[in-house]
């Protein structure tokens, strides 16, 4: 069998684990696999695939980025690009295809399983917001970025006697800001799934500073929506439509309301893509191998529009379809936590 594996849309720590899995288990029973590079880019054009072997990844398991590039392309922008990623797999003679990604990614994936592709999905984003799983490759390495800069701050904040807002990644949810801010410490923690307005935060600054808190560190997640104060409009989209969230600037625009409306001196560090790169933690070189493991296993078996996924700790197997019907929210339990430990104060 011949297997293509490509990864989409944006990087992710944990990305080269999932690869190497998926090679190494492939090739350990009998079958070849063929490097895509670019995302779906890489069928799109003339270029061939490489043939990956156990050499290849053997090295890649803790490098963080993607040996095989990555990119936001969507081909079913057109007839023509359409045609060409359908003519490119056939050229190329792939019995089957894995697709590393995000919402986006396994969009198109479910799109060409619909067209008669044999194709595997594992779920990749950092804003962990892909419905039927728990977690998906490199979430846990954004977290434990987001909970190390909050502690690092924390000492400057002190000293200054500021406010630090800091704001983390999420394209339409909170699972960064929530998890990174709760497990570094945050006095607020702002995300979509709470509606705040502008006056509760101001209220909640002015509170904590009346009780002694010299340092004030606020995470808010690049979505998050707050009554009374608007973030920046004039924004580009992405290949597939999405606003680009960096742009939009929330948590500058937070920071100077909170200095004006407050008096207190603040100030914004966007983390932006520092919580994408370098070196995967080990959950997610583990979490990465596993999904590996497992897509390769379904791509074999002749399984199409599944994907591998966390439920409780299990690798289980969900259909494409079913995957997508998101994004999915923080979880109850989640919101609540952030309620009572970095939520708006009476």
């Amino acid at each position: 069998m011949r297997i293509g594996i490509l990864t989409g849309g944006g990087d992710a720590p944990g990305l080269n684990a999932a690869i190497r899995a998926v090679v190494l288990r492939a090739t350990a029973l009998g079958h070849e696999t063929f490097g895509i590079g670019d995302g779906w880019a890489g069928l799109l054009g003339e270029a061939a695939p490489r043939v990956l072997v156990a050499r290849d990844v053997a090295a890649i398991l803790g490098e963080g980025g993607t040996i095989l590039g990555t990119s936001r392309t969507d081909p079913r922008k057109d007839d023509a690009s359409r045609r060409a990623v359908l003519d490119g797999i056939r050229r190329f003679r792939l019995d089957a295809l894995v697709a590393v990604g995000g919402n986006d990614t396994l969009g198109v994936a479910q799109w060409l399983h619909e067209q008669g592709v044999a194709v595997v999905g594992v779920p990749k984003t950092v804003d962990n917001d892909l419905a039927e799983t728990d977690f998906c490759i490199g979430f846990d390495t954004a977290v434990t970025v987001v909970a190390d800069a909050l502690d690092r701050l924390r000492t400057t904040a002190s000293a200054h006697h500021r406010v630090v807002v800091v704001e983390a990644m999420g394209r339409d949810t909170g699972w960064v800001a929530a998890f990174g801010g709760l497990a570094g410490g945050a006095d607020l923690v702002l995300v979509p799934e709470i509606r705040v307005t502008s006056d509760d935060v101001t209220r909640t600054v002015k509170r904590r500073r009346s009780l002694g808190d010299l340092d004030i560190l606020v995470v808010v997640s690049e979505a998050a929506e707050i009554d009374g104060l608007e973030a920046q409009t004039a924004v580009d989209r992405d290949a597939f439509g999405h606003v680009r969230l960096d742009q939009r600037a929330i948590g500058a625009v937070l920071a100077r309301h909170i200095e004006q409306r407050t008096g207190i001196e603040a100030r914004q560090v966007v983390l932006g893509h520092l919580q994408r790169g370098g070196s995967p933690t080990a959950v997610d070189r583990l979490r990465a191998t596993r999904f590996g493991n497992a897509a390769a296993d379904l791509a074999i078996a002749g399984r199409s529009g599944v994907l591998p996924v966390q439920r409780g700790g299990r690798i289980e197997v969900a259909t494409l379809a079913d995957a997508l019907h998101g994004p999915r929210a923080l979880s109850d339990d989640i919101i609540e936590l952030v309620r009572r430990f970095a939520g708006i104060l009476d």
